[in-house]
């Protein structure tokens, strides 16, 4: 169950997380470009929204400005700010799910080696136990640990590159914001 759990979950982790869908390299330079010339209409703000996860930071504050054009930097920032907290979260969904499974699956196979030892050792009576059952309930117990370990070792790794991509995916967005913010409020020379 933990492994077909675990692959649900990178498969996934792997789609939603590919670079065009969470940062297209053009879009907010494309925004920048054409907000120098005013703001986009909504249908636009809401096309920006549906593209990507920096589409929906980037929407967010287009639509501070719309609804309130005289709004401070700090109040743009803060609603950039939330925003990315709140895109931020998508992109970490099914992360802890994928770590606890990780972490979870060696246990589970040494409480099969456990379980199993146990019916082993109680099988045999003293005096007329079988060498080549007992090694082969070994085996068969140690299978459990073995299989514990090839779930864990490939959710491991994935967890672990699928937690670096996604703080990389999130460094990216706030300097995105920052240049959302120096763009709308720094005076232009």
């Amino acid at each position: 169950m933990c492994s077909v759990i675990a692959l649900a979950l990178i498969i996934e982790r792997f789609y939603n997380l590919r670079s065009h869908m969470v940062l297209p390299p053009t879009l907010l330079d494309d925004v920048l470009s054409i907000s120098q010339k005013g703001l986009p209409r909504p249908e636009s703000i809401e096309h920006i929204a549906s593209a990507s996860a920096l589409g929906e930071v980037i929407s967010a504050g287009l639509r501070l400005l719309q609804s309130q054009p005289l709004c401070s930097k700090e109040e743009f920032a803060s609603e950039l700010q939330a925003s990315g907290r709140r895109v931020a979260a998508k992109l970490e969904r099914y992360l802890n799910s994928l770590g606890s499974i990780a972490s979870v699956a060696p246990l589970l196979g040494l409480f099969g080696t456990v379980i199993g030892m146990i019916e082993i050792f109680g099988s045999q009576t003293p005096g007329a136990g079988n060498p080549a059952q007992l090694a082969h309930g070994i085996s068969v117990a140690l299978y459990n640990t073995a299989f514990g370990l090839v779930i864990a070792i490939p959710s491991l790794v994935a967890w672990r590159y699928l937690r670096s991509r996604v703080d990389h995916f999130v460094t990216e967005l706030e300097i995105a914001a920052e240049k959302m913010v120096h763009h709308f409020f720094n005076p232009r020379a």
